[in-house]
């Protein structure tokens, strides 16, 4: 069964994303669904961040692994990002 994500692994996204202007995100069901400029981009699952696959990100990461965010769902971009040192 997944664990749900920790709010110091949001606030650390959420610090590397600071020179972005309107991220925002809301809680659900223990996870955090992430906003650019009011839209979806993205999620923390499990303490991971994942991207929706729309055309701009596949290009940017051609090679980024594909995860599930949770049973059942959809594959989306899994971004090499680390949670501290």
């Amino acid at each position: 069964m997944a664990m749900a994500s920790t709010k110091e692994y949001l606030d650390y996204v959420l610090e590397q994303l600071s020179g972005l202007d309107e991220v925002s995100f809301r809680a659900m069901m223990g996870e955090y669904v992430l906003y650019y400029r009011g839209k979806v981009f993205g999620g923390i699952y499990d303490d991971r961040l994942l991207v929706k696959p729309v055309s701009a990100a596949v290009k940017l990461m051609p090679d980024a692994a594909m995860e599930h965010p949770y049973e059942d769902a959809k594959e989306i971009i899994l971004p090499v990002f680390y949670f501290g040192t």
